[in-house]
């Protein structure tokens, strides 16, 4: 593995470093360096610019060391789960960044490497984990141990419609061969269907399993929050999403932050901080240009919004 195979087309980077304004100096975190192409970005916006990266995944971590090293004197590279970084043991490193980057979702790298199993590719073993280091069940062994309320429930999550059936014929098929590859969940979902699965639905359940086996969702939730404490009074957060639930998450953290109040409705007076935490900058997500969609298909789903932390009072 070189760093050639982690390159990537950065999405939305022009957005990126226009709300980030890297030209004013600085520490940047980016969450999840990967291809360290939006890295490459905000370091080369000028000499003042400094960037920590964060990955969980160890073959990132080694391809954006090489594909930086040009740049090393500006560049901290940390191998973490960003859900991590609200952490004590992170503060000395992490503190007062003016800017942060979340690009979620898998990359192209993880997708095409047939063993880590992310694929619905004929032929891919059901692996899916983000971190291989980690000891966390992968997606073989969901999908042998989970009973079948929880298999509903990671179905449902990923929009399948017939996620009742599935997870029924999930726990039948398992008791006569258990699933370890990709074709076998495909197989599944083609007999509940009647009819061979559309590539859409594949990836939209193959995502739902994904985010499961990684428990991203609570990750993204813990990371924001995290992020937000590292951030310098004035520092803004941006967050590229790639699917609804994701966005879902990032828009209503960002919104709570925003509010003044956040009590329960019916307190006769507020008890809670009182004043907002900062502004969003994106009242509504933006979304790539044509013209980005057509050079990088990845972008297409990808879904931008941003938010800025609150100066210090006086």
């Amino acid at each position: 593995m070189t760093e050639e195979t982690f390159r990537h087309t950065p999405v939305m980077p022009d957005e990126v470093t226009r709300l980030l304004r890297p030209e004013r100096g600085g520490v940047f975190l980016d969450a999840t360096i990967g291809g360290a192409g939006h890295a490459i970005r905000l370091l080369e916006t000028g000499s003042a610019v400094r960037v920590i990266g964060i990955d969980q995944d160890g073959e990132a971590i080694e391809a954006a060391r090489r594909r930086l090293a040009p740049l090393s004197k500006r560049v901290r590279l940390i191998r973490a789960n960003f859900r991590d970084l609200g952490r004590p043991e992170f503060a000395a490193e992490v503190d007062g960044v003016a800017g942060a980057l979340m690009d979620l979702g898998v990359s192209s790298h993880q997708i095409d490497t047939k063993a880590r199993g992310f694929s619905f590719r004929p032929g891919t073993p059901l692996g899916m984990r983000m971190d291989e280091t980690r000891r966390e069940r992968s997606a073989a062994d969901l999908l042998n141990r989970a009973d079948e309320h929880e298999l509903g429930r990671v179905f449902r999550d990923g929009e399948e419609r017939r996620w009742r059936v599935l997870s029924r014929e999930v726990v039948r098929r398992r008791k006569i061969r258990s699933f370890s590859m990709s074709n076998d969940l495909v197989a599944a979902l083609s007999a509940v269907l009647g009819r061979p699965v559309q590539e859409k639905r594949k990836a939209r359940l193959f995502q739902a399993l994904r985010i499961a086996v990684n428990d991203e969702l609570a990750a993204l939730g813990e990371g924001l929050g995290g992020i937000r404490g590292r951030l310098a009074p004035g520092g803004r957060l941006v967050v590229l999403s790639y699917h609804s639930l994701e966005d879902r998450v990032v828009k209503r953290a960002f919104r709570e932050w925003s509010a003044e109040c956040v009590c329960p409705p019916g307190l006769p007076e507020c008890r809670c901080r009182g004043e907002s935490l900062g502004r969003v900058l994106t009242r509504r997500p933006l979304r790539p240009a044509e013209e980005e969609v057509a050079r990088n298909p990845r972008a297409r789903s990808a879904r931008l919004r941003a938010w800025e932390k609150r100066l210090a009072d006086g």
